[in-house]
């Protein structure tokens, strides 16, 4: 099953989010399972198993990194699953310095305001870096787009670690 088939989308990483969260209720609730309740036992497990499919299409539909990481396995590239590091020395020096930059933020003056700078940063970087995978793969350079996507990953990761630091010295 093509999830960008299954909502109507073409297979583009931009996409009407409000589109999107539309149409999957519609398909939830004419595929939900509650309505088979009283059907057949095979028509029951096939209402079960689209709801699952409407249900993991919308999950990755719905998020750029895993919109972006579905679009490449539809170009047989696959990165779920791979143990392939980014041979990038700029980048890999950028990924030391961020995470000095993380280390840092505990014991700044003002905590608070470095988070936040970093934040935004790690933002920024993180919408370049977006655009660069959106050119990269609208040119068929699926190689240099699945390099910026491990790229879009670690960044990813590093503020899912700033927000957990945030959470930590601030106690939310």
């Amino acid at each position: 099953m093509n999830y960008f088939e299954l909502f109507g989308f073409t297979e583009d990483f931009e996409i009407d989010k409000a589109r999107l969260a539309a149409l999957y209720r519609q398909l939830q609730s004419r595929f939900h399972p509650d309505k088979f309740a009283a059907a057949p036992a095979n028509e029951r497990l096939i209402a079960v198993q689209r709801a699952a499919e409407i249900n993991d299409g919308y999950q990755t539909l719905s998020s750029p990194l895993r919109r972006a990481e579905y679009l490449l396995s539809l170009r047989g590239i696959d990165l779920k699953s791979e143990q392939q590091t980014l041979r990038d020395p700029a980048f890999l020096m950028q990924q030391m310095e961020w995470r000095e930059k993380l280390a840092e933020i505990a014991h700044h003056k003002d905590p608070e305001q470095s988070i936040t700078d970093f934040e935004t940063l790690l933002s920024d970087e993180f919408l370049t870096m977006q655009q660069q995978f959106v050119a990269f793969f609208s040119q068929q350079q699926y190689s240099e787009a699945a390099d910026m996507l491990r790229k879009l990953k670690f960044i990813d990761k590093l503020q899912q670690e700033l927000e957990q630091l945030a959470d930590k010295l601030f106690e939310i």
